[in-house]
């Protein structure tokens, strides 16, 4: 879909259906609505008075242009109560309006910006936010299917106001960007586990810099199983080893500035049937998904790349497949990870952390003095938090709050759970320095605690994103299937550690 700008009248916009919205309450339409209102004769204003349009938020109204040929269709979107009114409520109101106006067969679509009038919204802010509602809600994974194409053609943000041009372009760009590498990191958790081992993803990994032409700003080092063993990674190699497919060490160097370096590291176990201690086979098919941490970190490097974002980052993804063999790890065994730390594995399907945990070492020795780790780690994070809110820790106060702040902005909930000393009584182990599972109470936060043995010096924050990964139906700008959970908050987040 193209997506463009447009300096003129929403009423002269040569295209199929344009987008104008109404706030909740709201008994005279202004602005561009009202403009829109008077060219079709108070068609709008009939609507609102007889109670058919109420400018609930996602309502709307489809008219069929009875004045002239051009535009075809008028589409008005209800924006909610003006006082709750903010960015996600505009992505909201702009997924429904592109999913209304697909389903429509509209090839070319005009739309006002959504809340930088009367809503209050900062111009730019307003048509990134609705630019990424957009481009999120037309997504498809239909790489596997054969279909005709009713996809939108054209997209073109609309203002009459030549002076605002400027503005309004760089949040357009900005927009695009991150609606567009969520939705690189929702394709790889849809791809299917045969189509993405660890080596298969380094080369997607690959075409993509090529693509994109990042090449040259984003340095791609991978380091192979004899590598890794060199490197003492006994910890990821454990869960490793008992696939067919090797392990994948993988890190992309992004250096907008010389500022402290901050190491971003995503869970990316591409496959993940528990090993030995085998999962149960309902449901084992969204283990393809146990990716969705790398799939992040990869979208959100892809997005700072683009955008020159002023960041010194060092992205790792540490991919593996576990799957249960004669070479698997057992329950039982020990390993040593990077740092040296033995670890007694009490369990398989408490992989996760075992790749985090090297991969955090790396990080620190390679000079990060903030890490980042974002993954799909445990089903205890789902049972206290649901799939709505990714989990928080941290040994800094000021990350936490800071990834709260944003991830309201970007329409993505976190909240913290303590790291209490006490919870590492649950991960003692009698012949190693650590077990890698602490048993069933407060899992998610002993699997923080796991990880927190493996920093040193550096500033971190543990985001447990399981059960946001992947939805299992359709919401107003994220339909069933990945979500690409975390791609718009770690952006904002790594900018913002700059300062």
């Amino acid at each position: 879909m193209k997506i463009g700008y447009k300096t003129q009248s929403i009423i002269d916009f040569n295209g199929d259906l344009i987008i104008v919205n109404l706030f909740e309450k709201v008994k005279v339409a202004g602005g561009a609505t009202g403009t829109v209102d008077k060219f079709l004769k108070g068609m709008i204003s009939k609507l609102i008075s007889n109670g058919e349009l109420t400018g609930k938020l996602g309502e709307y109204s489809l008219i069929h242009n009875p004045i002239s040929s051009c535009p075809a269709k008028i589409l008005i979107i209800g924006l909610g109560p003006k006082e709750k009114f903010g960015l996600d409520e505009i992505r909201k109101a702009a997924g429904t309006a592109a999913r209304v106006a697909e389903r429509s067969a509209a090839k070319k679509v005009g739309s006002i910006v959504h809340g930088a009038g009367i809503g209050g919204i900062e111009p730019a802010m307003a048509v990134q936010a609705l630019i990424e509602g957009t481009i999120l809600a037309l997504y498809e994974f239909t790489q596997y299917k054969i279909g005709k194409d009713k996809k939108i053609k054209e997209f073109f943000i609309l203002e009459s106001d030549p002076k605002k041009e400027k503005i309004l372009k760089k949040g357009l760009e900005t927009g695009i960007i991150l609606g567009r590498c969520q939705n690189i990191a929702r394709d790889l958790v849809n791809e299917p586990a045969n189509n993405l081992t660890p080596l298969i993803l380094e080369k997607r990994v690959r075409t993509l810099l090529k693509s994109m032409k990042l090449e040259d700003k984003v340095k791609i080092k991978v380091m192979g199983k004899n590598q890794m063993a060199k490197a003492k990674m006994g910890a990821l190699l454990s869960v490793a080893q008992g696939s067919n497919n090797d392990p994948a060490f993988i890190t992309l160097r992004y250096q907008g500035s010389q500022k402290h370096l901050v190491g971003l590291i995503g869970k990316t176990v591409t496959f993940d049937s528990g090993g030995i201690s085998l999962k149960s086979s309902e449901g084992m098919g969204a283990m393809k998904g146990d990716m969705a941490g790398g799939a992040a970190v990869l979208g959100t490097t892809l997005a700072l790349a683009l955008l020159d974002s002023p960041v010194n980052l060092l992205a790792i993804i540490p991919a593996v497949e576990n799957l249960p063999s004669g070479t698997a790890s057992r329950p039982g065994d020990i390993v040593r990870a990077m740092n040296g730390k033995s670890i007694e594995i009490i369990s398989t399907d408490a992989e996760g952390r075992m790749t985090i945990a090297d991969a955090i070492c790396f990080a620190e020795q390679s000079g990060a003095k903030t890490i980042i780790d974002i993954s799909t780690l445990t089903g205890a994070s789902v049972i206290a938090l649901g799939d709505v809110t990714a989990a928080l820790m941290s040994n800094s106060d000021d990350l936490i709050e800071k990834t709260k702040k944003l991830g309201e902005k970007c329409g993505e909930h976190y909240w913290p759970l303590p790291l209490f000393p006490e919870y590492n009584d649950q991960i003692k182990s009698e012949i190693a320095d650590l077990k890698n599972a602490g048993g069933r109470k407060a899992g998610a936060i002993t699997a923080g605690a796991f990880l927190q043995h493996f920093v040193n010096k550096a500033k971190w924050l543990h985001i447990d994103i399981a059960g946001k990964e992947s939805r299992d139906s359709d919401s107003l700008y994220l339909s069933k299937g990945a979500t690409g959970f975390g791609v718009r908050t770690l952006f904002h987040l790594i900018n913002d550690l700059r300062t």
